[in-house]
């Protein structure tokens, strides 16, 4: 299998991953008891030199909850065949890792209603209530 492309300039060497195949459940008739298409891609994202340390220091923090000493796995078994799932399994860890590494979104700028936003809510309220109060049977 070719290197894992995150972003370009950015490559996992296929040196760096390391694979687990096991037999799958769901879909494939007789052959699902024989063949070992589920699949198991690790990668060790604290040890790794691919990324640079501001970029892995994020991708550290971001994918905690999914890393266990480090590492990274993801599992793929939604395909029938190994090969299949070996590219659902890259892609995914593609896309998880160039999310994590990914800029973080600008602060938000506090902002405050506009005098003419409140006179409208305030009006249409007024309206409601109006509304309400029209409705009541001792037409108060």
């Amino acid at each position: 299998m070719p290197p894992v492309t995150i972003r370009s300039g950015l490559v996992i060497p296929e040196s760096e991953l390391s694979w687990r195949f096991s037999r799958s459940g769901g879909p494939g008739g007789q052959g699902v008891n024989t063949a070992d298409s589920r699949v198991e891609l690790s990668w060790d994202l604290a040890g790794s030199a691919v990324l640079p340390d501001d970029l892995k220091e994020r991708a550290l923090d971001r994918l905690a909850n999914r890393l266990v000493d480090g590492v990274l796995t993801i599992a793929a078994s939604e395909h029938r065949g190994q090969l299949q799932n070996r590219q659902a399994a890259e892609a995914r860890l593609a896309s998880l890792v160039g999310e994590a590494i990914k800029a973080p979104p600008p602060p938000r700028r506090p902002t405050r209603p506009s005098r003419a936003s409140k006179e409208r809510r305030i009006a249409d309220k007024k309206r409601r209530g109006e509304v309400k109060r029209l409705r009541r049977a001792d037409g108060e």
